[in-house]
């Protein structure tokens, strides 16, 4: 049996062939940077943590596709690619230039697919129409920056929007038929180890196809960085062990049949304004299987689906 849905073979399975993601930076914005819905935008975000160096708006699409078709083939001479729309809110901008985008990844050699990144805030009915279409002809897969299921965390993070908007949008994005991806930071301010927990239950109660996992870094030049700089006492950054033990608790607590994409974000140490564990993302999850191993623990060993009810009063449970 194994020990918990992994990304690889489920990806594999949808597409028929081993596939890489190419990350893109298409030149959006965020609504909480541009004063639609705030300022500043998130307290933890800087983008440089995840942009390779071809990922650049100074480069069209095609052009950081191509590029980064070169650094994979090294490795992986015969892979096809997910064109990855990450940096920012991908869905943020008019109906035409967002298809405009899209076309132009998919006009790419190679490329079998598009992964949209976006905020439940971004998915206006009109671009779910068109999406639904393009589903039908090739791999779609919209992943939604959740971050936490709490209004009160999202509201000290500067997200802009609500638990209830991130609902709405996961719920008329899989009414589509589109496979729906969503991003979870563990360990941000005000959270404690069970409300982290108790996450998981939440997430596997909406129609979430693949969730992402990532341990709370603070990044230097964040407004995040500044209030740790103040009060440190706020936050809790997890040691490996301890974040080890966590993704095996909450993923104890997570439907048996949502994939598993990452665990970790490894940002790059000059950007860290607190010194990083050191480990590869490939070390950490070896770690995690000979822990899982260790405590005969499994995805979904201690799932129990939720009634109304619980979903309510635990979306305002917030521990400190």
């Amino acid at each position: 049996m194994s020990l918990y849905c992994e990304y690889g073979p489920w990806l594999k399975d949808q597409i028929g062939c081993k596939v890489q993601k190419i990350s893109l930076n298409a030149g959006f914005t965020c609504p909480n940077r541009d004063g639609r819905v705030g300022w500043g935008g998130c307290t933890y975000c800087n983008n440089q943590t995840f942009n390779p160096d071809y990922c650049v708006t100074t480069k069209s699409i095609t052009q950081q596709l191509e590029e980064g078709k070169v650094f994979f083939a090294r490795k992986y001479p015969d892979m096809k690619y997910l064109a990855y729309f990450q940096a920012y809110t991908n869905t943020y901008d008019s109906i035409e230039r967002l298809k405009e985008r899209y076309e132009e990844a998919l006009s790419v050699e190679g490329v079998v697919g598009l992964v949209i990144g976006t905020r439940p805030d971004c998915m206006p009915d009109s671009l779910l129409d068109y999406l639904e279409h393009l589903s039908h002809r090739t791999f779609l897969l919209v992943e939604y920056g959740i971050e936490s299921v709490y209004d009160h965390t999202l509201t000290r993070i500067n997200r802009g929007h609500t638990h209830a908007q991130t609902e709405d949008a996961i719920n008329r994005t899989a009414q589509r038929g589109i496979k729906v991806g969503a991003h979870i930071i563990l360990g941000l301010p005000g959270e404690g180890r069970d409300a982290l927990i108790k996450e998981a239950s939440i997430l596997s109660s909406m129609p979430i196809s693949m969730l992402k996992l990532h341990q709370l870094q603070i990044i230097k030049g964040t407004r995040m960085a500044e209030e740790y700089a103040v009060r440190p006492s706020d936050f809790h950054l997890f040691t490996a062990d301890e974040y080890i033990d966590l993704v095996i608790d909450f993923m104890e607590r997570v439907r048996p049949d949502m994939v598993m994409e990452r665990f970790v974000s490894q940002s790059p140490s000059s950007l860290l304004a607190v010194k990083g564990w050191g480990l590869k993302n490939y070390e950490f999850v070896d770690k995690v299987r000979r822990r899982m191993e260790e405590r005969h623990a499994y995805q979904g060993r201690l799932y129990q689906t939720m009634d109304n009810g619980e979903c309510c009063e635990m979306h305002c449970f917030v521990d400190t």
